[in-house]
């Protein structure tokens, strides 16, 4: 394929990629007419930590089993401050996402220092820390969790206990961080990333504190999981020890993969994926059979679309068109 050609697909991709933005967009705008809000609401928290997730995984390639632990503490946080202090909903959320961040800061310092199985063991280390943390603490309320936790008036003048109010207002937090991650992305900032993740001795060459690079990324990482956490906590008006636990770690690691790692909508696909399955089945008569059925379904992937759902698509348009 000539140089002219391959300019020519990079144009035409870029034509067809960008005007989906706005056709999603009005799709999400118009989506509740038709769906549930409460289960559009709990796709957006997902498809967000996925988000999250992707930049540590998908741009710099390192695997965190610890990622439940920031979901947890801004889902918690939010939670205990909305109870206890009365606070309204946009500081609760701001409140939660700073712990989030702060946590991430922690881990990402104790653990950036190690790659690979090393990383992602620390990961999982401390992540497991914090859970029998929220477990024992008197503030979590214990196995039982936060509940009831009040939505409470956004700005004092909309109500988010109605479901449709409460609906925009997720979209609203979604496209933040959703915006945010795809800055990233797409910066320098983002491109250094992208050669950590392909050849990290030769990115120290060339002068770049990789650590720095990664614990930044890292940090923005947990910060937008918490930002998730705690926007899930007030959809559902609870933090329980779930959100917590190993298993959501791995979750979103599925997610991930499923979707396509390494691509912007490829979080947002695998997170409505399997969260729709999730809903689907646990409703029916395999319900007990639901983590069997998404490991049978991420196996298939795995082997036949190596890249995701998303990846999958993006090589057969640029094939094609």
């Amino acid at each position: 394929m000539s140089a002219i050609q391959s300019v020519s697909k990079v144009k035409t991709w870029s034509r067809v990629y960008k005007p989906g933005y706005g056709l999603l967009l009005v799709l999400a705008l118009i989506a509740p007419l038709a769906i549930y809000p409460v289960f559009l609401m709990k796709v957006l928290c997902f498809a967000l930590f996925a988000c999250a997730f992707n930049l540590i995984l998908g741009y710099v390639g390192l695997l965190s089993f610890g990622h439940a632990a920031f979901l947890a503490t801004g889902g918690y946080v939010t939670g205990y401050l909305l109870s206890t202090y009365s606070l309204t909903p946009e500081i609760g959320i701001l409140a939660g996402t700073a712990a989030a961040t702060a946590i991430g800061a922690i881990f990402g310092i104790l653990a950036i220092r190690r790659q690979g199985i090393y990383f992602a063991m620390i990961t999982l280390a401390l992540s497991q820390m914090l859970f029998f943390l929220f477990l024992q603490a008197p503030f979590t309320g214990g196995e039982d969790g936060l509940q009831g936790v009040p939505r409470g008036y956004l700005f004092g003048l909309f109500d988010l206990d109605n479901n449709l109010s409460m609906y925009y207002f997720v979209l609203a937090v979604f496209v933040a961080g959703f915006t945010l991650i795809h800055r990233t992305i797409h910066s320098p900032f983002g491109q250094i990333l992208k050669a950590i993740r392909e050849n990290e001795p030769r990115a120290i060459s060339l002068g770049y504190d990789v650590k720095k690079y990664k614990l930044l990324a890292f940090v923005i990482s947990a910060g937008v999981a918490g930002l998730a956490g705690a926007t899930k906590t007030l959809v559902f008006q609870l933090a329980s020890l779930t959100d917590a636990h190993w298993h959501m770690s791995g979750e979103v690691v599925l997610m991930t993969l499923l979707g396509g790692m390494g691509t912007i909508f490829g979080p947002v696909v695998g997170a409505a994926t399997v969260v729709t399955l999730q809903n689907h089945l646990a409703s029916g008569p395999l319900g007990t059979w639901v983590p069997v059925i998404l490991g049978l379904i991420f196996v298939i992937c795995v082997l036949v679309f190596r890249s995701g759902i998303v990846g999958q698509l993006q090589k057969l348009i640029k094939e094609n068109f």
